[in-house]
């Protein structure tokens, strides 16, 4: 697979093949390694991808004007576009762009409830855990410690996080470095640390109902 920086990915960086019978995926960079995984896996051929910048899930208000401008911008060569983003902060703005657009979404709130399955996530109730998935734990510095000033002011780190008792790591690959990280996650955050794997979850079930 060729490597990148998911922490910046933007629609640029994987342009989308056009042609008839194709399906446009519209998604959070922090999703570009597991859908080119799913693809290379399955032999989804049929599915190009094109991503917004990972950094949005920083700044939620700004992630249904982008999508909308995506989807203008690939609407005439696509029949069909996917967008591969739960509600992920936007309180239903996304969820109303792709309603007046005619593009269906992921379910759920966040990616942490579709890897671990959304029904399984909301019958867990555990809202005094912090969540990372693969894409955070190799990110974990460029989204949680710097945005924070944990770097400058690791103090912060009982201010922000003191209602929280674990840290659980949602893992997409066994991938002992990531889990390495994770656990170094949890320790600058004061957390108790708890790994499960989740695989693709219901991102891989949306992906595989886009028939060409």
């Amino acid at each position: 697979m060729t490597q990148f920086d998911d922490s910046t990915l933007t629609s640029q960086t994987l342009p989308p093949l056009q042609g008839e019978g194709r399906v446009l995926i519209i998604a959070c960079g922090a999703l570009a390694r597991e859908i080119l995984a799913l693809k290379e896996m399955n032999g989804w051929d049929h599915l190009d991808l094109t991503c917004l910048p990972a950094i949005l899930h920083n700044h939620p208000e700004k992630i249904a004007d982008a999508a909308r401008d995506a989807i203008a911008k690939h609407r005439d060569a696509y029949g069909q576009i996917f967008m591969a983003y739960a509600d992920c902060g936007t309180g239903g703005a996304l969820e109303a762009v792709c309603r007046a657009e005619g593009v269906e979404m992921i379910a759920g709130p966040h990616c942490y409830s579709f890897f671990a399955g959304n029904e399984a996530f909301e019958a867990a109730g555990e809202v005094t855990s912090f969540f990372l998935t693969d894409f955070l734990a190799r990110q974990f510095e460029t989204f949680v410690v710097k945005p924070l000033g944990l770097d400058r002011h690791p103090d912060l780190a009982s201010m922000y996080f003191g209602n929280y008792e674990k840290l659980i790591y949602l893992a997409q690959t066994d991938d002992p470095a990531l889990t390495a990280k994770a656990e170094e996650a949890a320790e600058t955050l004061g957390l108790a640390f708890e790994r499960r794997m989740t695989g693709y979850g219901d991102l891989a079930t949306a992906l595989a109902a886009l028939k060409a």
